[in-house]
């Protein structure tokens, strides 16, 4: 960046630069480079030349050159005037009127570019100079009002806007061009582009939103007020066509479509009016704009027949959706939907006035005619707002004098048809958004439908609005119940058997019968199947049985009866439709059958139709045709096979429908552009649906009926159709949605189609379009028509991988297809570019596509005319897509070629367009392929770029997606820094950079788009700092398209970088942004403006996104921002006017426990905001929602492994904090997360107390044993009591809270109980006596045989009282089995169980029903129709599969808790008594119980399913061990092995399946409980004292799979040991040392488990029999050599978990060598030989260097010490031994010698002397040897061994007989005097390496003082031997006294002082202060 005053040197050149860049004649976006380079020069340079350059540019405009080349110059010139004004306009004040003036003349026959380009201009003049341009308005405003009627579309644009700056300052155009200006406005509507209408609405807006502004303030006069405002947009609309435009050129009438074109600009006005105004206003103003909106309705100019009352009425929608529904809060809108109740009760009252006067329904009177469009209107309206506002508009219908409910029922008897389905369709958004009020209104309308049964209109409207909220049940999660569905088929059948009655009503009672009937099957199989049987029976007997029985009928009917038959079949057709769309397990081949039989007969009667209306009249035609609907409708949901014999009667109907046969009107399909590839959006215009004003703006589409879909065209859409946008269904009309749906079947059964068939098709499709020839109009309408069924035959075909056929078949398709390339319509030739690709797809013949490519090209190379050109353009586009680049590689290069001269031919745009747009789908298609084109292609697109005129928009539009597909080709090429690569990348970053200052928001999306994808191939070269403003720009942006491209940009850059993208966002500002959208980023940074952005759109994909894009912010900056974030969320949930919020709790109350039963709901008070900003929507229901969900997901994150533990740790975030170290944590916000939580759990919307339920229970999961630093022994959470129980009460008080809010609060009351966080009896029950209260309701409802509330499904109280039942289960668990609380845990755990035990006998009772039902439920479907009673305790047959889910969740816990109550009764009711009489009664049933929950356990357990949750597991498995917990179970599983075993395999295979720590635990755990069992039955005591032959094994010592408990328990060990210790596999013996040194290490877990199962080993023999113990021990023995193996490796020995390993092992050995079977005799010698096989084992592991030989030591020890003597005895194995042990006490380790010296110790003493005797002859001599042997250096590890050595020599002296017992003394003394220093305390002062001597001085010198006395004559004997030895005696013994004296003395001088200092001091105190502080 250059400094300032380098630019001011160079100033002077760089103008003239520029200056002569202009003169040059430069390009379109060069044009408004130069003008931005010298506005930026000028602002930084100095200013002074500026008046001299926009001199220069005058000149250049004066000049009256009209040469071409001059243009380019003048249009420069122009561009550089306009930016100079507008960025220094003041700075140019004395120059502007000049400038007006040179532009004003220069319009004068100028061409449309210039006109263009100068009313952009003087729109930027205006913008630059503001109020300053007064003088100048006059002469601008002339010329703009002249230029909005311009015949160039781009021009009026230009005008539009241009007038649009002046209205912002100009008085002079309300004082006397009011009305002129909006007059001139509605004539540029006409024949308008979108563009055009866009820029005219915001014109129109603005002046109308003058008048309500104090500026600009008229000078005289006054403005127009806002009736004439609103007025005059009024009039526009209804005097559509009527001032000129068309008229005036045609001399005659307007056209629908130039009427069409002004009253959707005018509608668009409309909005643009509130907008400018701002929602406030809105606020202020609603009633007068509802009122005027509605008026339109009203008058007769906006209703003059059905199809413009239908446009209007979706116009008056689209005003109501944009403002009402968009601009204004929750709290307003329900203010808006009372005000349109009022006017509908207001224009209902018409209604009783007719019926006062007498006046006849029939015979409706004109204001009736004209309210029914108010109606429609005002209650779809109401059903939309109530629909968006959810629960939260509960206060609508919260008392009945003032619910909104009565006047929409007041509407359901108005004579219009399309009134009753709106009203109905409101009904249903009333029940989608209080699922309360569904059984509710469902009662009423039965109840009003049977006391008006006599009135027509009453039947029609109740039972569309009872069809309405049957089909609202798959919306409201709680349903109603099966009852109401069989009541409401029963009136619909009544009502159908009594047609025949009463003529007058017959026609609308069928309707209304069979409309309720087809309602019905929406709720699904389960309430069909009651009544299926009967509705088949209706079916049949709707239609006749026979051809004979049609012919008869045909012959006696009467218009009347025709009539009536028609509407029945229609409605029973229609009723077989959605009974397979909505009963599909119901639809069986047999079903399928009885179907088909009226489906014949329907079609049979379709060909005498035409008979029928030539007799009777033409008024038969609309019902034939929705009969005809009715049959294509069903026939497309049934598979072809099973009509596919009635072929050929159903292909001639279809084709006669489509090709209009029969239909003198030239209607056409709606399907085509849908069935067009969404590429082809810029041909076919189809991109205006993703704009803001797609609701009126799809009016203009090209097919028939385009926009004019109505509620009364279909009345089953009130019940079918459940719409994803917030608006009324709209069915086409039904001449439309006939063909339409003849079409779609068409394609279904093309595939089935014979060729010849095929063949004979598309003849008759050519020759009907030859035939129409001269009627252009309807040929266009029969090719639309065959076109789109020939796209969906070949669709068809593509899908079931089927051929066209032959080359007959093929070439009458290309000659069909081809010949439409060349069609004057663009639709046609867009189909037909479609179609041939979609018949390459689907052709066998190869040579096709060349020969189709080799068309095109010679067209293409020949033809001239434009129409030829874009035709074959197009079609070769389509042919590469379809075909790919596989397919098509040889025709690439020409391909290629001929398109790219296409696109550059100047003279044509429209070729341009769609040779571009074919160039791009060919990119799209070869991708990569497309490699060696890019770099020409490129070129192409940059250069057209810079030369094509911006008004030629499409262009633009097309080199964008063209740019787009190369990007896209070059991939990650992008990111490399080759000569070619760099070159491309910069054109694409300058193609971007033009595009971005297009004026066509398309082409800036696409721009958006081009640079999404930059930065994901090349991040390096995207510049973030430029990029991230314009996006924040965009966000504001009027063009729904650009708020979409900019999230969705947004969207992926915060997956990466979204810190970057926040700092820079928060330090952008945006200058040019649209404030009047009002998302601005402001103080909470970019992420608060797209929390704003959630509550002011309504599209879902841009909503998504932004929840998306917000999610990955929130991901990525959350734990680096808690506070932010924290504070952001609660400020989304506290905005709202009517949330109810947290106020100050008296702590002190708290602390004292004064007032403890006061009601929690007494420490919160609503606070409502003093004031709020201007024009800001508060945040709606989702948005706090979300708010909630972050909150909640921001816990999870700080719970995770990686975070910080301080999260959760009060006093070391407070340490953190203080210390001034960088952090933020959770636990410091604690306070704010509860207030979140009771904020939203205390809120009238239903899901957003859901939300809140849940992060309450979030918040006491995690933070429950987070300890409270300043209460030593409290939680942090307690303090939070309060809080809880007010959230939770709710839940629990209110009568109709719904189902799901009392299921979440259960769970979180279980979770707050069992926490353990509060200990206090007195303080827990608050919160228990809520589920005491549901428990009660529980009760009742069992009490009174009631399954469920009468207001909803039986499963939505299932649900509930699952929920209830598991809370109260999980409360006793936690009682029973919680580790104990952090203070007073043996009270905290009392009292959980004082508050539990009241009600466990009612619990238990009940948790045992639900367990029975889950049983009931696992059963197959065939047996569950033997039992005698199917339906369960909590459901019945209906609702079984509704409740599956509700069971899944709930049983495990259930099951659980029942085990433990049933263990804990031992299985016995209270009152039950062994002794009672009953006893095999008790006993039977006992035994029922366990089988009950064990059955259901094992069950879970046989088959667990990868997707279930490890909870369950555990669950079931600790269900298995509470039930063993019982002596009763123990004793019954002993008694029968069988049971037992089936156990040990279910475990056994679960450990296969499952690698989970704890339930591999509970499963060991289990498994030793059923050995104790086992052990218990074998043994009386259950002491393993003495063998039993009764054991497993017998007397053949075979175990029995499958039967052996001892072989299960064996797999279950082997299993889990081979688990943890994979090398303990025999199998594994084969890997590599190196594999074997790779297995994963033992954790401290792991070891647990290998203990526990190298006990359940030992534990195995005593269920043996002896001969059975023989099978089993030599397993044993292996596996626990393994473990000694796996332990004592020297990699694992000195870890704690091997350590423990073997230890365990060692154990278990030592319990095998005392086994009582090695008391018996009978196989005492098998016995012996596998234990020294084990014993081997182990000493042939002592020869190598790999093991611990300490271990190994200790394990050869306990062979000794504790197997019989015979074991070791034998003497090659002791002789094994006795080398092991000498190499071991040889060893230069000095630990190894020690523990070696012990182990003698203990051998030595063997009571088998032979055994003694060997170790004694061979380690006592190595042992002397070692002692007499000198040592010169001692370590400290010395000292123990040799004390250790002499203790052994010591203790060989007393095992000595008594006569060697002296010469065994005299060894010993001189050893120990050897040991004896001459001085030791010279050795003291040789430092540290003497201090081990003297130890072991101080050791022997004791040893020989005890000696001496024992042994006196050895002693003298040994002292004579050698006087040396007396000598160090005698000074060891001097040296001794010595020291013993001295430490005497020091003893008594330590004495004396403490006797001193415990003297009793000399002022004696008169006051005893002993008890000082004592309680």
């Amino acid at each position: 960046m250059s400094h300032r005053s380098d630019i001011k040197e160079k100033q002077k050149q760089l103008v003239a630069q520029l200056n002569a860049q202009i003169l040059a004649g430069p390009g379109p976006p060069t044009r408004s480079l130069i003008g931005y380079c010298l506005s930026t020069l000028y602002q930084v340079g100095d200013s002074y030349s500026m008046y001299e350059t926009v001199s220069k540019c005058n000149e250049i405009v004066r000049n009256k050159d009209d040469s071409p080349s001059y243009l380019s110059i003048r249009l420069a010139a122009i561009v550089a005037i306009g930016i100079l004004y507008e960025e220094n306009g003041r700075m140019l004040g004395a120059l502007f009127t000049d400038t007006v003036q040179v532009l004003v003349k220069g319009l004068k026959n100028a061409e449309s570019q210039t006109r263009c380009e100068t009313m952009t201009a003087l729109r930027r003049l205006l913008v630059g100079l503001g109020a300053s341009a007064t003088m100048c308005h006059r002469d601008i405003y002339k010329v703009a009002k002249l230029a909005l009627v311009d015949r160039s579309m781009f021009v009026r644009t230009s005008a539009a806007q241009c007038l649009e700056e002046l209205i912002k300052e100009s008085a002079y155009v309300y004082m006397n061009e009011f009305e002129p200006l909006i007059q001139q406005a509605v004539r540029a509507l006409d024949g308008s582009t979108y563009e055009v209408r866009c820029a005219v609405a915001k014109m129109l807006g603005t002046l109308a939103a003058g008048t309500q502004k104090p500026k600009p303030a008229v000078t005289k006069g006054k403005k127009p007020s806002f009736d004439d405002a609103m007025g005059f947009l009024a009039n526009g609309y209804l005097q559509a066509g009527s001032w000129g435009g068309a008229r005036d050129l045609l001399k005659g009438s307007a056209s629908s479509m130039s009427i069409r074109n002004v009253r959707i600009g005018v509608t668009e006005a409309y909005v643009e009016f509130v907008r400018e105004l701002g929602s406030d206003w809105l606020e202020t103003n609603m009633t007068r704009f509802i009122n005027k909106v509605l008026e339109i309705a009203v008058h007769p100019k906006a209703t003059t027949n059905h199809v413009e009352a239908v446009y209007t009425r979706r116009c008056i929608s689209f005003i109501f959706r944009s403002t009402i529904g968009i601009m204004l809060g929750e709290a307003q809108q329900q203010v808006a939907v009372r005000e349109l109740c009022n006017i509908v009760s207001k224009h209902t009252a018409i209604i009783d006035v007719m019926a006062n006067d007498g006046t006849n329904g029939n015979n409706t009177s004109t204001d009736v005619m004209l309210s029914q469009h108010v109606l429609i209107c005002a209650t779809q309206e109401i059903g939309s707002l109530l629909r968006s506002l959810g629960t939260s508009a509960s206060p609508l219908v919260a008392e009945k004098q003032t619910s909104i409910v009565d006047p929409i029922l007041g509407v359901l008897l108005y004579p219009s048809q399309a009134t009753r389905l709106s009203a109905a369709w409101c009904l249903r958004c009333i029940a989608t958004a209080l699922p309360a009020q569904l059984s509710l209104l469902i009662d009423l309308c039965v109840e009003k439908m049977e006391s008006l049964k006599a009135s027509g209109e009453a039947l029609s409207g109740y039972s569309a609005a009872l069809s309405a909220l049957l089909g609202a049940v798959k919306d409201c999660p709680m349903g109603i119940s099966h009852a109401k569905g069989n009541k409401i088929f029963n009136v619909a059948e009544k009502i159908l058997r009594s047609v025949g009655q009463n003529t007058k009503i017959s026609i609308f009672r069928t309707q209304s019968g069979w409309l309720l009937i087809g309602a019905l099957m929406t709720l699904g199989p389960s309430v069909v199947n009651s009544f299926l049987p009967k509705l088949i029976l209706m079916w049949k007997t709707s239609f006749p049985r026979s051809m004979r029985e049609l012919e008869q009928e045909k012959q006696r009917g009467d218009p009347f009866t025709w009539q009536l038959a028609l509407e029945a079949r229609a409605g029973s057709l229609c009723a077989m439709r959605s009974f397979v769309a909505h009963c599909g397990p119901l639809l069986t081949e047999e079903t399928k059958r009885k179907i088909m039989i009226p489906l014949e007969s329907a079609m049979a009667m379709m060909g005498l139709i035409p008979e029928v209306i030539a007799i009777h009249g033409p008024h038969l035609k609309a019902g034939a045709a929705m009969l005809r609907l009715r049959l294509y409708d069903i026939l497309a949901l049934l598979p072809p096979s099973v009509y596919e014999g009635s072929f050929s009667a159903l292909l001639r109907e279809l084709v006669a429908e489509f090709t209009l046969t029969d239909n003198p009107a030239n209607t056409t399909t709606s399907l085509l552009r849908s069935l067009c590839h969404q590429d082809d959006s810029a041909l076919l215009g189809s991109w205006l649906r993703e704009t803001d004003q797609s609701l009126v703006e799809v009016q203009l589409q090209g097919h028939s009926a385009s926009g004019s879909g109505s509620i009364e065209h279909d009345a089953t859409t009130i019940y079918l159709q459940s719409p994803q946008e917030n608006v009324a269904p709209g069915p086409l009309p039904l001449g439309v949605s006939v063909i339409d749906a003849a079409i779609a079947l068409f394609g279904l059964a093309f595939p089935h189609v014979a060729m010849k068939h095929r063949l004979q098709m598309l003849k008759h499709f050519d020759d009907c379009v030859k035939q129409a020839a001269k009627n252009a109009q309807r040929q266009r309408a029969i090719q639309i028509n065959v076109f789109t069924a020939l796209i969906c035959a070949l669709k068809g075909l593509g899908e079931s991988k089927r051929h066209l056929g032959g080359n007959e078949v093929r070439s009458a398709a290309s000659e069909l297809i081809l010949s439409a390339l060349t069609s004057s319509d663009i639709t046609l030739r867009c189909a037909a570019g479609e179609a041939v690709g979609r018949m390459a797809q689907v052709t066998n013949n190869p040579t096709y596509v060349a020969k189709t490519a080799q068309l095109c090209f010679e067209k293409l190379k020949t033809a001239r005319d434009v129409i030829s050109r874009t035709g074959h353009s197009l079609a070769l586009g389509c042919l590469h897509r379809y075909v790919g680049g596989m397919g098509s590689g040889q025709h690439l290069r020409m391909s290629v070629g001929i398109l790219l001269a296409l696109s550059q031919d100047s003279n044509s745009p429209e070729v341009q367009v769609w040779a571009l747009h074919a160039l791009s789908l060919i990119v799209d298609a070869f991708g990569p392929m497309f490699r060696s084109f890019v770099d020409s292609t490129l070129h192409v697109v940059l250069t057209l770029f810079l030369q094509v005129a911006p008004h030629h928009m499409q262009v633009h539009r097309c080199l964008s997606r063209c740019l787009g597909a190369l990007v896209t080709t070059l991939g990650p090429e992008l990111q490399g820094n080759a000569t070619a690569i760099t070159t491309a990348r910069s054109s694409c970053l300058t193609c971007c950079a033009i595009m971005s200052h297009h004026a066509d928001v398309q082409v800036q999306s696409e721009s958006v788009s081009c640079l999404q994808q930059l930065h994901m191939f090349a991040p390096r070269h995207v510049e973030l700092s430029t990029l991230v403003p314009r996006l924040c720009c965009y966000l504001s942006s009027w063009h729904l398209i650009l708020r979409r491209s900019a999230v969705s940009c947004l969207r992926q850059l915060a997956q990466k970088e979204a810190q970057e993208v926040c700092e820079i966002a928060s330090r952008c500002s945006k200058p040019n942004c649209n404030e009047k959208f009002g998302v601005t980023i402001g103080d909470t940074g970019l992420e608060g403006a797209l929390f704003s952005i959630l509550d002011k759109e309504v599209d879902m994909k841009l909503t998504s996104d932004t929840r998306d894009t917000l999610s990955h912010i929130f991901q990525a900056l959350a734990l680096n921002k808690l506070s932010f974030w924290v504070a952001l969320c609660k400020s989304v949930l506290a905005a709202s006017t009517d949330t109810v919020t947290l106020s100050t709790v008296d702590q002190q109350q708290q602390e004292t426990g004064d007032d403890k039963d006061a009601n929690d709901d007494d420490t919160f008070t609503a606070r409502k905001k003093d004031s709020k900003p201007k024009n800001v929507i508060l945040p709606r229901w989702p948005t706090r929602v979300f708010a909630v969900d972050l909150i909640r997901r921001v816990i999870a994150m700080c719970r995770q492994s990686d975070a910080n533990p301080a999260h959760f740790d009060l006093a070391s975030a407070r340490n953190i904090v203080r210390s001034g170290k960088k952090g933020e944590f959770l636990v410091l916000h604690l306070s704010d997360l509860v207030r979140l939580a009771f904020m939203a759990s205390t809120d009238n919307c239903t899901q957003l107390r859901m939300a809140g339920l849940e992060a309450l229970q979030d918040i006491i999961k995690y933070f429950k044993d987070v300890p409270e630093p300043e209460f030593h022994g409290s939680v942090i959470l307690e303090q939070y009591q309060a809080n809880v129980g007010a959230a939770l009460r709710p839940a629990f008080s209110a009568t109709d809270a719904p189902h799901e809010v009392t299921v979440r609060a259960c769970e979180v009351c279980s979770a707050w109980i069992s926490s353990g966080v509060v200990s206090d009896l007195s303080d827990l029950r608050r919160v228990h006596a809520l589920l005491v209260s549901s428990l009660e309701k529980i009760k009742e409802v069992n009490s009174e045989n009631s399954s469920s509330r009468p207001d909803h499904s039986e499963s939505a109280s299932t649900m509930e009282k699952l929920a209830v039942l598991k809370a109260w289960a999980e409360v006793y668990i936690g009682s029973v089995e919680n580790k104990p609380a952090k203070k007073e845990a043996k009270s905290s755990k009392e009292n959980l169980l004082s508050l539990v035990e009241p009600h466990l006998t009612v619990l238990a009772n009940l948790w045992l029903k639900a367990l029975k039902d889950q049983a009931i439920l696992k059963l197959p479907p065939e047996l569950i129709g033997h039992l005698p009673t199917p339906d369960g305790s909590f459901f019945t047959m209906e609702t079984m599969s509704s409740v599956r889910s509700h069971y899944s969740y709930a049983w495990p816990t259930i099951m659980h808790a029942l085990a433990l109550w049933l263990a804990h009764v031992d299985f016995q009711d209270d009152g039950q008594d062994e002794e009672d009489a009953k006893i095999k009664l008790v006993q039977e049933e006992r035994r029922k119980r366990l089988h009950l929950v064990m059955g259901v356990c094992v069950e879970a357990l046989c088959s667990p399913r990868t997707s279930e949750s490890i909870s369950v597991i555990v669950s079931c498995l600790s269900t298995l061990d509470a039930l063993l917990s019982s002596a009763w179970t123990r004793k019954t599983i002993g008694n029968d092995q069988v049971l037992g075993v089936e156990i040990l395999n279910v475990l056994h295979r679960l450990l296969l399946t499952r690698d989970s720590y704890p339930s591999q635990q509970i499963v060991l755990s289990v498994v030793k409980k059923i050995v104790q069992a086992a052990k218990f039955h074998l043994h009386r005591d259950g002491e393993f004292t003495e063998v039993q032959e009764l054991g497993e094994g017998g007397e053949n010592g075979e175990l029995i799979t499958g039967q052996s408990t001892v072989f299960a328990v064996l797999e279950v060990c082997m299993c889990v040991l081979v688990r943890q210790m994979p090398s303990i596999n025999p199998t594994f013996r084969s890997t590599s040392q190196e594999q074997i040194s790779t297995n994963k290490n033992l954790t401290q877990q792991g070891a647990q488990l290998v203990s526990t199962a190298t006990h359940l080993l030992g534990e195995v023999l005593s269920l043996c029999s002896e001969r059975g113990s023989l099978t089993v021990l030599p397993t044993l023995l292996f596996l626990l050599v393994g473990v000694v193996r796996e332990g004592t490796s020297r990699s694992n020995a000195s870890q704690p978990s091997y350590v423990t390993v073997t230890a365990a092992a060692l154990q278990t050995l030592q319990s095998i060598m005392t086994s009582p079977f090695l008391k018996t005799e009978k196989f005492i010698r098998e016995w012996n030989q596998l234990l020294q096989s084990a014993l081997v084992s182990v000493l042939e592991l002592a020869k190598e260097d790999a093991y611990d030989v300490i271990s190994l030591m200790a394990c050869v020890a306990l062979f000794l010490l504790q197997a019989p003597s015979s074991v070791c005895n034998t003497p090659k194995l002791l002789v094994k031994i006795l080398e092991f042990f000498a190499m071991c006490f040889n060893s230069n380790d000095a630990k190894i010698k020690l523990k070696c010296l012990t182990h003698l110790s203990r051998i030595f003493r063997h009571p088998e002397a032979l055994l003694s005797r060997s170790f004694i002859h061979k380690m006592a001599p190595l042992i002397v040897q070692y002692l007499d042997t000198e040592q010169q250096e001692m370590t400290s590890d010395d000292v123990p061994v040799v004390i250790e050595a002499l203790s052994l020599v010591e203790q060989l002296v007393l095992l000595t007989e008594e006569v060697h017992r002296d010469e065994m003394a005299g060894m010993l003394i001189p050893l120990l005097i050897s040991k004896l220093l001459v001085d030791p305390r010279k050795a003291d002062t040789n430092g540290n390496r003497s201090a081990p001597k003297v130890s072991l001085h101080q050791h022997c010198l004791q040893r020989l003082l005890q000696i001496g006395p024992k042994y006196p004559q050895a002693f003298k004997s040994s002292l004579a031997s050698n006087p040396q030895y007396k000598l160090s005696l005698e000074a060891a013994i001097r040296q001794n006294q010595a020291k013993i004296q001295h430490q005497q003395q020091q003893r008594a001088a330590v004495a004396s002082v403490t006797k001193k200092a415990q003297a009793q001091p000399s002022i004696a105190l008169k006051m005893d202060f002993s008890n000082f502080g004592k309680k």
